[in-house]
């Protein structure tokens, strides 16, 4: 995005170039069009007087000409000092919140997921957060107790689409172990879940410490997903992200509506018959998608059912994966073989639409967080795609451009925006973005991580281009050229 400082020279420069441009072409216009008898007088030489009167129309017309050309950029120059987002603080306080979401059916609340393994319920219509948690700690972890030191803790939180109705709802933490879990616990009242109702879903061993994934939600087809990072270390080493007899590195798909382990208390879940890999031998039937070493925070764009997967990189490339509505799963995504479009050929793999190189450029990072397509009451942002960089603390939106997934390269995608210096904030740091949110009327949010903030986007510019500078020229252009051949 050009910032706009060097534009008035660009102008002046255009100007100048386009009076030449217009000022060599109508002379060649002029030279093809006419006669041998109107170029040449009978002593062989230019009819000075006919010429220093084309030169005149010349003039006056590539001068006009030019004008609209410098009325383009100008308007270009406007459009781009116009783009603006504004983010209100709508609650402070909170420690380390690495996620947010509401309810079905509950438009006017946030429940906000602390990393220490708290969830609290933030009143919208107040911006006050509820004095009693949700959900503690202690009634989080019971009998397996709780680690939440490094990329370990509670990561995640989804509603069962029937919430209003069984009240039941889905975590996902790292245990005393070190180990992922996954439970569901009911809801007591609209204020407090029931402590004692977990129940176990699913859990899965951590190698190491890092990269545990953590986010889950349900999807439009009302299955529960699940991102699991690649088990950890550096450059995984065990190649779980390409073992798709592993749970991790993946997205998993269950279907918690049943149980197909009865005689298993820690596996409560079915598998979804449309899995891409039901049946198949050496396969962990579970797996949605593989090949990913980090997705951290995901989403579904709730008016088309696209899937977006922010993939963190290892230390050249962060990506976004993007999977269609009507997708049947199965992708591969690369990790560990390739790292974005970087690495050994993968028949069959999926490249990121969007990437970014590691770096402290504008348009660089190291950590990337994904967010939500906006679908909320502001209408200049509907169908942006937002995320941000933890580390290099910077926000960006961009939309996918169409081109079939099969055949993404990293640069299959329009509109691109910087929103990091064209924002405002009402109060507090706008840094340490570790999530997004969404709430029931899709309306976005950001959670600084580091400072326990959350920032609510409420308004925003992006001037629609009307005609278009060229489209005025190119009509100028030809109303230019048929006057000419008139005279």
């Amino acid at each position: 995005m050009d910032s706009g400082k060097n534009l008035p020279n660009r102008m002046a420069f255009l100007y100048n170039a386009a009076v030449r441009l217009c000022v060599a072409a109508e002379l060649f216009l002029r030279h093809r069009g006419g006669s041998r008898a109107e170029r040449f007088s009978r002593s062989g030489e230019w009819n000075m007087k006919k010429r220093c009167e084309r030169f005149r129309r010349i003039g006056a017309r590539a001068n006009w000409l030019a004008g609209c050309w410098l009325v383009g950029w100008s308007w270009i120059a406007a459009t781009a000092s116009a783009q603006s987002l504004e983010l209100t603080q709508v609650a402070s306080g909170l420690t380390q919140p690495v996620y947010a979401t509401h309810a079905p059916g509950d438009p006017n609340r946030l429940f906000v997921v602390e990393k220490t393994g708290t969830i609290k319920i933030l009143n919208l219509s107040t911006g006050t957060v509820n004095a009693a948690a949700f959900l503690t700690q202690s009634e989080l972890s019971n009998g397996t107790g709780f680690t939440s030191n490094g990329e370990r803790g509670l990561l995640g939180l989804a509603f069962d689409p029937n919430y209003q109705a069984n009240g039941r709802f889905y975590v996902n933490y790292t245990d005393g172990s070190g180990n992922s879990q996954i439970r569901r616990f009911e809801r007591l009242n609209p204020d407090r879940a029931n402590g004692g109702s977990a129940l176990n879903v699913l859990g899965f061993t951590q190698p190491f410490s890092n990269h545990n994934g953590g986010w889950m939600d349900f999807g439009p087809d009302g299955q529960l997903y699940v991102a699991s990072g690649d088990g950890g270390s550096g450059g995984d080493p065990q190649n779980n992200g390409q073992n798709r007899n592993s749970l991790l590195g993946k997205i998993l798909r269950l279907d918690v509506s049943g149980d197909d382990f009865p005689a298993d208390p820690n596996r409560n879940y079915r598998i979804p018959t449309d899995n891409p890999f039901v049946g198949q031998s050496n396969v962990r039937e579970e797996v949605w998608a593989y090949g990913l070493r980090n997705p951290w925070r995901n989403s579904f764009d709730r008016l088309t059912g696209d899937f977006y997967i922010a993939d963190v990189g290892q230390g050249s490339r962060e990506e976004i994966n993007f999977q269609r509505f009507d997708s049947a799963g199965g992708e591969n995504y690369g990790w560990r073989l390739r790292e974005g479009t970087l690495g050994s050929t993968v028949a069959g793999a999926i490249d990121p639409f969007y990437e970014y190189s590691h770096g402290n450029g504008p348009n660089q990072g190291s950590s990337i967080t994904g967010g939500y397509v906006y679908r909320g009451p502001i209408d200049a942002l509907q169908g942006h795609y937002f995320f941000s960089d933890y580390i290099n603390n910077r926000l960006w939106s961009v939309q996918v451009d169409g081109t079939d997934p099969t055949l993404f390269d990293g640069t299959n995608y329009t509109n691109f925006i910087d929103w990091t210096d064209i924002l405002t904030v009402n109060a507090g740091p706008f840094r340490r973005i570790g999530s997004f949110g969404e709430d029931a009327l899709g309306n976005l949010y950001m959670l600084n991580l580091e400072n326990g903030l959350i920032f609510k986007v409420t308004g925003a510019s992006i001037p629609e281009p009307a005609l278009g500078f060229l489209g005025i020229v190119l009509l100028a252009a030809g109303s230019m050229i048929r006057r000419q051949r008139a005279t």
